[in-house]
């Protein structure tokens, strides 16, 4: 059985303990101090400052070990003393052995101060945590080492001097050791505010001069694509530095500067001396790195912006503006917009700023040029949607057409691109030379996705036309199936809607009786079914399939109506003069004159003109060719075509403008129906809303004089601005 009995007081601690105690272990400490092996057991020292610690000792004992420290750290600073401060800034060897020195001190000092405190853990742990306003015995190591070395000025001059001269020898490409920078900036930095204070602000003003006097020099030397090289490996350079020895707190400011001083001070610089060339010559990967680096900076992606737009403006223009580069405007200007769309996605990583800003240079550039740019995407469409266009598949079609739109958006007046295209429509429609429904329907689907049923609606006419026609015909055969006298002629029509398609000027020829017979028996045909409606001929768009025979055997022509003519009346007779042909045909003089050339001056003579030469003049004389010969059995001789004549593009282009009359007259019309009284400058600011193609103020100044002299609307008598109605 164990009886435990209360002890009725502590035991005492034995005569001159305190005293002993200390002795021991400040022996300890000086052992620690001179790198020598230490006499006691260390778990005994241990002990005995637990024990010191419990007989409320622990004040005297904390300001005992902090005065055998501060006594020991004091005793260091004379080695730096002593050390020659007499010293020359190429005299990096020097600087380097000093700095081996002040961190061989610390090194030990760190190692040192491990030790002790491991020892007086108790006091550290109990004591010290109880009074808040002492410091534990690391921080009071840290606090004696600055106060006493550190803070010396010729130790912290000659400390930091010789950190930046290491840096500056590195950043010059000189290998130098980097685990002593590292060190000695982490002492720096445990040293608290010395690092901050006495080393970064230094480092940074260094930097700041360095790159800046770098960038003015290299922007001098280099092309801009090896100048961005540098800056990224500079960026690279300094970020690596922050990693292996600076403190994490530089980063920020270390990196603004290399930033500002390498690109934010020659931003326009940079664009100016080489973005066009990067552009022109499609520098892929130096454009990722101008982008790259550029938003890195403050307004470096606005400056940016700014180029891009002027580049794709400038080099733009040069496409749309040189009428010598009409032939290829179209194709060029899918290039430039598929090589700009690259840029973007690979380069400018999709940023939408620089699409939207892409877009409306687009748009700028390609109205500089009023019409002529929605007249060649017409007549390029026309290009791949006719038949004999083998470049491309389907699938290549659909993404030509799709790529086409895309700069069709760009235009202002839609309407003239309307008008050629509808007329090249119909010669597509008329001829059977179109290259496959599925396109043409695509084609007007994607144009009435883009501008409205409105746009597209005579287009679609068009279509209904021909798919009626086709239908009426086979009636029409079946109607001539019984008819007592059907004839040998096989006739097709195709009946056109007069508002859908182009206006063609009707001409009056001298058919043969055969033909304007089986004119009659269609007519009576055609209002037998549909009264009410009237018929007229448009011979210029005729063609017929004719027979021939030649000493070489049977041949057919496939020919147009006035060819046609023409060829019948060497059934009649071998020889006929101009005049004569002109008598019998009826034929105008200068489509006679190009039919003749086409059939008597091409490729295919089955006529030979007396006297020889390219053009028809007043006298020549045409023969028929007995001799002609061909390899192909059926032939198609083409009438000789003026270059899309240019009264015909012009007519086209004034109807376009007599049409956009109409629409700024009825757009009038309708707002001061609704308004009934309106100023100039509100009637013409709602017409622009109104209106879908471009108008110049002096135009619907005209128009409004019109309507005013037509009645439709009238002056306020006081205010010659304002208008009122006229109901």
């Amino acid at each position: 059985q164990l009886v435990v009995s209360y002890l009725t007081e502590r035991p005492k601690l034995p005569e001159n303990y305190t005293q002993d105690t200390w002795q021991k272990l400040h022996e300890a400490v000086g052992a620690i101090q001179s790198s020598i092996s230490i006499k006691y057991n260390l778990e005994e020292l241990y002990q005995a400052v637990e024990n010191l610690c419990s007989y409320k000792v622990s004040a005297t004992l904390y300001k005992q070990l902090r005065q055998v420290c501060e006594e020991h750290v004091k005793a260091q600073i004379l080695q730096f003393r002593e050390y020659p401060f007499v010293m020359h800034q190429n005299n990096s060897l020097d600087s380097l052995l000093f700095l081996k020195k002040i961190n061989k001190c610390w090194q030990d000092h760190c190692r040192q101060m491990i030790m002790i405190r491991s020892i007086f853990l108790f006091l550290d742990r109990t004591y010290v945590l109880q009074n808040s306003m002492l410091p534990s015995i690391w921080d009071m190591g840290l606090e004696l080492f600055r106060n006493h070395i550190i803070s010396d000025k010729q130790v912290q001059t000659k400390t930091i001097d010789g950190i930046l001269l290491l840096i500056e020898r590195e950043r010059n490409g000189e290998a130098v050791d980097r685990s002593l920078l590292r060190s000695l900036l982490s002492m720096l930095s445990d040293l608290q505010q010395v690092y901050k204070e006495s080393f970064e602000q230094r480092f940074l003003e260094e930097t700041n001069c360095l790159y800046a006097a770098e960038g003015q020099r290299l922007m001098q030397e280099r092309e801009v694509p090896e100048y961005l090289h540098h800056v990224n490996k500079r960026l690279e350079e300094e970020g690596d530095r922050v990693i292996t020895y600076l403190d994490h707190s530089t980063q920020k400011p270390l990196i603004a500067c290399v930033e500002k001083q390498l690109l934010g001070e020659h931003l326009s610089a940079i664009l100016q001396k080489g973005l066009d060339n990067l552009l022109d010559e499609n520098r892929i990967s130096d454009l990722t790195q101008t982008y790259q680096l550029f938003s890195r900076v403050k307004g470096g992606q606005q400056i940016l912006l700014q180029h891009w737009s002027e580049y794709i403006k400038n080099f733009g223009t040069t496409i749309v503006v040189n009428p010598e580069k009409d032939k290829d405007m179209v194709q060029e200007l899918l290039d430039f917009k598929d090589k700009v769309d690259h840029i973007i996605e690979v380069c400018f990583q999709k940023n939408e700023k620089f699409i939207n800003l892409m877009k409306e240079s687009f748009e700028t550039f390609i109205n500089k040029r009023p019409n002529k740019p929605a007249e060649l995407i017409a007549k390029y469409v026309d290009s791949k949607l006719r038949a004999g266009n083998k470049e491309a598949t389907d699938e290549e079609l659909e993404r030509i057409l799709d790529k086409i739109m895309i700069i069709f958006r760009f235009i202002h007046g839609k309407d003239v691109f309307e008008a050629f295209y509808k007329k090249d429509l119909a010669k597509r429609l008329l001829v059977g030379k179109s290259a496959s429904v599925d396109a043409e329907k695509s084609m007007l689907s994607k144009l009435k996705h883009e501008c409205g049923a409105a746009f597209t609606s005579k287009l679609e006419g068009m279509f209904k036309d021909m798919e009626l026609s086709k239908d009426v015909m086979v009636q029409f055969k079946q109607y001539m199936q019984n008819q007592s006298d059907p004839g040998n002629i096989d006739l097709t029509v195709n009946i056109l809607t007069m508002g859908y398609w182009p206006t063609y000027t009707p001409m009056e020829v001298h058919l043969n009786s055969e033909m304007i017979k089986l004119q009659e028996v269609f007519k009576t045909f055609y209002l037998g079914k549909h009264s009410g409606r009237k018929l007229q001929w448009q011979t210029t768009l005729g063609h017929a399939v004719l027979k021939a025979e030649f000493k070489e055997g049977k041949k057919e022509f496939q020919v147009s109506l006035f060819q046609t003519l023409v060829l019948l009346m060497f059934n009649e007779g071998d020889e006929f003069s101009f005049e004569e042909i002109k008598m019998a045909t009826g034929v105008e003089d200068s489509e006679l004159r190009r039919t003749l050339q086409s059939l008597a001056c091409g490729k295919a003579r089955v006529l030979i003109k007396n006297p020889k030469g390219k053009d028809v003049e007043d006298g020549d004389k045409f023969i028929f060719n007995g001799d002609f010969k061909h390899k192909l059995f059926r032939i198609k001789i083409n009438q000789i075509q003026m270059k899309e004549t240019v009264e015909e593009q012009v007519s086209t282009t004034e109807r376009v403008f007599q049409d956009r009359q109409y629409q700024i007259d009825a757009a009038i019309v309708r707002i001061m129906k609704m308004r009934k009284t309106l100023g100039h400058n509100l009637l013409v600011s709602e017409l622009y809303n109104q209106l879908k193609f471009p108008v110049k103020p002096g135009d619907l100044k005209k128009r409004i004089e019109s309507l005013i002299d037509r009645d439709y609307m009238e002056r306020d008598k006081d205010n010659p601005n304002q208008y009122h109605y006229v109901a």
